[in-house]
């Protein structure tokens, strides 16, 4: 391992810690502050959950342009850079700006809220599409391209998990000591997106690109921009697959907060509970690399997938007082889980030099604004789908678990528990049917590559 490699690989890592604790408190929490700490009346829910399906919606399918913008991005920083910075400085306002109180009400607060969600996808997207599209030009080694990525996987999830861990307990503790929860939230949002800032500053600062591309630079029409997409056809299949996978995903974590409080009972029992999936998380990223060099990749999706499985059956029969069951359940879930990213994070870089083969031409922006794009697709579905069950269900108007009827209950866990194992299942089936870039042609791409002078000898 040489010296520039084990420094890409920790600022690399670094850099996303506070992103995905940013990513983490509007994905997964700004519904339930919006429904159970600010209280906004039902008919304004409504409207404020069709806001953010529309922006999560707008804002994923203008990823690609993002990622357009920055393949044609040439500045003596690099195309990737310039706009983490962007995403630095402007991403951190507009998510502590939806955790603030303006004391508005009704139409002013929805269309304030509409402007500070839309802004905050926009910038956001910004950095999440540059910083990821950097991990293909950083190798091409396989091994090292999944040590890379399964070192930022575990950073990324240590910010994740700290948000779903300590948001509960400490938003309660600020919220005591300044007067409201809504104000736990606000210093909460603060907090984390200072650690955003820090983290993005190390990777600007830290990474050394490597020059892997041999090729002059070269800029991509914008006629040219879906054409990218769908004729690399391993960038759309696996592009389904993952899009598939993050609404059973999204779903599932969307539910969480609310089946401690109206389920289980018990809402401070959900730290404890994702405390136990984030270590499981990160075990999995972990031992991620060991498991690489006895399995090859379709065996280890097989057996995450199995592993996820077994998982939901048994959450969704377990007794919902049973804390070792559903327990179980999650290590289960969250074990494979971490792995199916990671090997999706791995599928996405083989695609951008697959396509550099086919095509003729390098575009790692374009192809991993699929990444952004899919997580905020599968965001917005899944969203939707906690919204609609959450009102419909009748936990919107609910105080406490016992106030949820037994109808409502089961709404719950077939939307959380069911409904995402077909999304799994349906996602596994497209990728073992339709990728077809293993070891050995892969090694074929990359030698074909430099044949061409179109990858550097080195590499």
């Amino acid at each position: 391992m040489n010296a520039t490699s084990a420094n890409n690989r920790l600022t690399f890592g670094l850099g996303t810690i506070g992103r995905d604790m940013v990513y983490a408190i509007v994905s997964m929490f700004l519904l339930f502050y919006l429904t159970d700490v600010i209280n906004l009346p039902t008919e304004t829910m409504w409207w404020v959950a069709g806001i953010i399906l529309a922006a999560r919606v707008f804002d994923a399918l203008t990823d690609p342009l993002m990622g357009f913008i920055v393949d044609n991005t040439h500045t003596r920083w690099g195309k990737f850079k310039p706009w983490l910075v962007t995403g630095a400085v402007t991403s951190p306002v507009f998510t502590v700006l939806l955790f603030t109180d303006f004391g508005l009400h009704g139409s002013a607060y929805i269309v304030t809220f509409a402007v500070f969600y839309f802004m905050w996808g926009i910038s956001y997207t910004t950095h999440d599409i540059s910083y990821w599209s950097m991990l293909p030009v950083l190798s091409v080694d396989q091994k090292e391209r999944e040590r890379i990525g399964a070192l930022a996987r575990i950073f990324a999830n240590i910010g994740l998990f700290f948000v779903v861990v300590g948001i509960e307990p400490l938003t309660r503790i600020w919220g005591q000591r300044l007067g409201s929860t809504q104000r736990g939230f606000f210093m909460f949002a603060v907090c984390i997106t200072v650690f955003m800032s820090m983290g993005l500053c190390v990777t600007i600062f830290g990474v050394k690109e490597t020059g892997i591309v041999a090729a002059k630079k070269q800029s991509t029409p914008i006629r040219e921009l879906l054409g990218i997409i769908y004729k690399n056809d391993q960038l759309f299949f696996t592009a389904v697959a993952m899009s598939l996978f993050m609404i059973g995903y999204m779903t599932t974590t969307g539910f969480g907060l609310y089946y401690f409080k109206y389920v289980y009972g018990e809402q401070e029992m959900f730290g404890i509970f994702s405390a136990i999936l984030g270590v499981s998380q990160l075990t999995a990223l972990v031992v991620f690399p060991l498991f690489s060099k006895k399995f090859n990749r379709k065996t280890l999706y097989t057996g995450a997938v199995i592993s996820i499985s077994i998982g939901y059956i048994i959450f969704f029969f377990a007794p919902v007082t049973t804390m070792a069951f559903i327990g179980i359940a999650g290590v289960l879930i969250f074990f494979g889980q971490a792995f199916v990213q990671l090997l999706m994070l791995m599928f996405l870089a083989d695609s951008v030099d697959y396509g550099h083969w086919k095509l003729g031409k390098r575009n790692d922006s374009i192809s991993f604004s699929l990444q952004p794009l899919i997580n905020k697709m599968g965001g917005a579905i899944g969203s939707g789908v906690v919204a609609f069950i959450v009102i419909v269900s009748g936990i919107k108007e609910a105080q406490t678990a016992a106030d949820v009827t037994s109808e409502g209950l089961l709404m719950i866990k077939i939307a959380m528990l069911i409904f995402p194992m077909f999304c799994y299942a349906a996602s596994y089936l497209i990728y073992r049917m339709k990728f077809k870039i293993d070891a050995g042609f892969y090694e074929q791409i990359l030698s074909d590559l430099r044949e061409r002078g179109e990858l550097s000898k080195e590499t």
